[in-house]
């Protein structure tokens, strides 16, 4: 049976670049527990933010295969370490990327805005102090200053921007990171949101979130946003 995720022996690595790990293989493993609906989906752009080694991105390159209509598969990382590993991880899988050094999404909101049909991202969520968060190096991969926020609350404006109308985001949290505000406020966004996966090792739980844009929810906050301006006027 061919492998539905990238081979760790065929990962690459740098000492300043974020090995895969629990964190890792759990959105992995979220991505293919949903695999038949990504499948179904038929994405057109795949992107990640963040994609240190390159295990996310390839691993769902190689899970929705070469069969059908192929995704266009884009990455970012802040780190050019990152950009080179995930090079040398994608090659040896045969699978493809383009790859953008840029903190987050920096320089490609125009191009891609409502464009993304699938985005997944393993940001920096670990509670640190602030001076650590965007640090050089392999730092970055993981500080998430207060409540490990810090990082992750750019990131959700961000996709809000690039996801399409059906755009769906796979995101890794903390217990720390107060997962039940971040669904409520991208619910004020308009989405809608399920745990996917929940995993807990010995230093952390991990909750994997899907994100997706709702019309109930998106007619709520037209409703929300009319007696707003209604009561202010």
């Amino acid at each position: 049976m061919l492998s539905r995720t990238a081979k760790i022996p065929l990962v690459s690595s740098h000492p300043e670049v974020y090995e895969p790990c629990d964190d890792s293989f759990a959105l992995v493993d979220a991505l293919l527990a949903d695999r038949t609906n990504l499948l179904q989906h038929h994405p057109s752009i795949c992107m990640e933010i963040g994609c240190g080694s390159g295990y996310v991105i390839t691993s769902l390159a190689v899970m929705l295969g070469h069969e059908g209509s192929i995704p266009y598969y884009i990455a970012t990382d802040i780190n050019p370490h990152a950009i080179r590993v995930t090079r040398e991880t994608m090659d040896a899988h045969g699978v493809y990327a383009e790859l953008v050094n840029t903190d987050i999404t920096s320089g490609l909101e125009k191009r891609l805005a409502g464009s993304v049909d699938v985005l997944v991202v393993n940001p920096p969520y670990v509670p640190t102090p602030e001076e650590e968060v965007g640090c050089e190096g392999i730092v970055s991969a993981w500080a998430g200053g207060e409540n490990g926020r810090s990082v992750i609350d750019r990131i959700l404006p961000a996709a809000d921007n690039l996801l399409s109308d059906r755009g769906w985001l796979y995101m890794v949290t903390l217990t720390a990171n107060n997962p039940s505000e971040i669904c409520l406020e991208m619910r004020n966004k308009g989405y809608a949101s399920r745990i996917v996966l929940q995993r807990s090792t010995e230093e952390e739980s991990l909750h994997i979130i899907k994100f997706w844009r709702d019309s109930d929810c998106q007619l709520e906050l037209k409703n929300l946003n009319y007696w707003t301006k209604l009561v202010r006027s």
